[in-house]
């Protein structure tokens, strides 16, 4: 990770975010020696599994455990031929 000033940011725009995208290093942005912001790489594209494996990563023990719970039942379904149905279906924002 390198930092680099506001001031120096802001006057070399083009060529920092040619090296952010081109490095795939992180450039923090600092003010009178303070952090204010980060520079970071976009993901060059992510699967569905990624983008879960990120979500997945945020959520409480609790929580996660429950979804893996609900995979987990859902491709055994899958894989004994049993497919979803409309019917199936709950409304998640119901109480």
């Amino acid at each position: 990770m390198k930092e680099m000033s506001v001031t120096a940011v802001a006057r070399n725009f083009s060529a920092v975010l040619d090296e952010v995208g081109h490095s795939g290093e992180e450039i923090v942005l600092v003010r009178n020696r303070r952090r204010l912001a980060r520079l970071v790489p976009e993901s060059s594209g992510s699967s569905a599994l990624e983008v879960f494996g990120d979500l997945f990563r945020t959520l409480d023990d609790a929580t996660a455990t429950e979804l893996a719970g609900h995979v987990a039942k859902r491709r055994a379904r899958e894989k004994h031929g049993r497919k979803g149905t409309l019917a199936g279906l709950r409304d998640a924002w119901a109480g």
